[in-house]
C-alpha cells in the first residue's frame, strides 16, 4: 500500500477526521511527501460534508475568559498550531489536512510570510470549516510588557490580516503569545472581538527544537479525550511523523475537531 492510501485509509477509520500537528524540527529531517488528492476525491469529500461544524458535535456559545480543555465528556481532540515561521511546514499542514481530513485550528502570526504564501491552500479549508483560525497577535510579543495601545495594535492588525487573507470575520479565539496574559490584556482582546482566551492542556513540547521520538512521546502523553494540544508550524519534524500521529488517533478512537466545532463561530 502506498503512503497516500495509508494516510487516507486511517483517516476514513476516523469518520473523516484524523490528526496531525505540532512542529518541532530536525534540520536534517526529510519531510513526508504529501501529494494533493485527486480532484474527484476532493469533490466527493466536499459534497459529503456540511459547510460548517461537525455532525455529532453540539457547538456551544464561546465563553468569555480562559478555556484550557474541551468541555464535557467524549473522545474529541483539538489540534491547535501556532506561529508559522516556516513556509514549507505551513504548506505541509495544509496538504496533510486536505489529504487526511484532519481538522485543525491555526493561530497565525501575520508577520510571517508563510501564511500569505499558503493562502490559496488554506482559504478553501477555512471556508469549508475543516480549518479554523484564531488571533495570536501580529508579531508574537509578550503582551504583558506592552502598553494598552500597543496590545490593541498587535491584536487589531492580526485580526485584520486574518480577515483580509482568509476571510475570517468572527473568530472569538485569542491565544496570547507564550501564554502570557492578565486581566488587562484579556479585556483588550475581548473589546476587539476575541473574548475566549484559548489556552491548552496538552502539548507537542515543540517550542524548542526536538526530534521525532520526543514529539511522538509528547503525542503519546497528550493525545487523550477532550484535550487541546498546542504545537507550532515552525520546524519540519512533524512532517515526518504524520502517519504515526494518525495511527495513534485511530488506536485511541479519538476524533479531531476545531475549536469552532466546539464553540460556534462563522469562520
Amino acid at each position: 500500500m502506498d503512503r497516500r492510501r495509508f494516510l487516507l485509509s486511517l483517516a476514513a477509520g476516523l469518520a473523516g477526521t484524523a490528526v496531525a500537528r505540532g512542529a518541532a524540527g530536525l534540520g536534517d529531517a526529510a519531510p513526508l511527501p504529501l501529494p494533493m488528492p485527486k480532484p474527484e476525491a476532493a469533490a466527493a469529500r466536499a459534497g459529503s460534508e456540511p459547510p460548517r461544524g461537525l455532525p455529532g458535535v453540539q457547538a456551544q456559545v464561546p465563553p468569555t475568559g480562559v478555556v484550557d480543555g474541551l468541555p464535557g465528556e467524549g473522545a474529541l481532540l483539538a489540534l491547535t498550531i501556532d506561529d508559522g515561521t516556516d513556509t514549507e511546514v505551513v504548506a505541509a499542514f495544509a496538504r496533510f489536512a486536505t489529504d487526511s481530513g484532519v481538522r485543525l485550528t491555526f493561530f497565525p502570526n501575520g508577520c510571517y510570510q508563510a501564511w500569505a504564501d499558503n493562502a490559496a491552500l488554506l482559504r478553501p479549508l477555512v471556508e469549508s470549516g475543516q480549518v479554523a483560525m484564531g488571533n495570536h497577535t501580529w508579531s508574537h510579543p509578550d503582551l504583558t510588557t506592552l502598553g494598552d495601545a500597543e496590545v490593541a495594535e498587535e491584536i487589531r492588525r492580526n485580526r485584520d490580516f486574518l480577515r483580509d487573507t482568509f476571510g475570517v470575520v468572527d473568530s472569538p479565539f485569542f491565544r496570547p503569545p507564550f501564554g502570557a496574559h492578565d486581566e488587562r490584556t484579556d479585556r483588550i482582546a475581548a473589546d476587539l472581538g476575541h473574548p475566549t482566551i484559548a489556552m491548552w492542556n496538552g502539548t507537542f513540547d515543540d517550542a524548542r527544537l526536538i526530534g521525532a521520538d520526543e514529539l511522538m512521546a509528547a503525542a503519546n502523553r497528550w493525545f487523550t479525550p477532550q484535550t487541546i494540544v498546542v504545537g507550532h508550524a515552525n520546524q519540519p519534524t512533524v512532517t515526518t511523523v504524520y502517519g504515526q500521529l494518525l495511527e495513534l488517533i485511530a488506536a485511541r478512537c479519538l476524533r479531531t475537531v476545531t475549536l469552532a466545532d466546539v464553540w460556534s463561530t462563522r469562520l
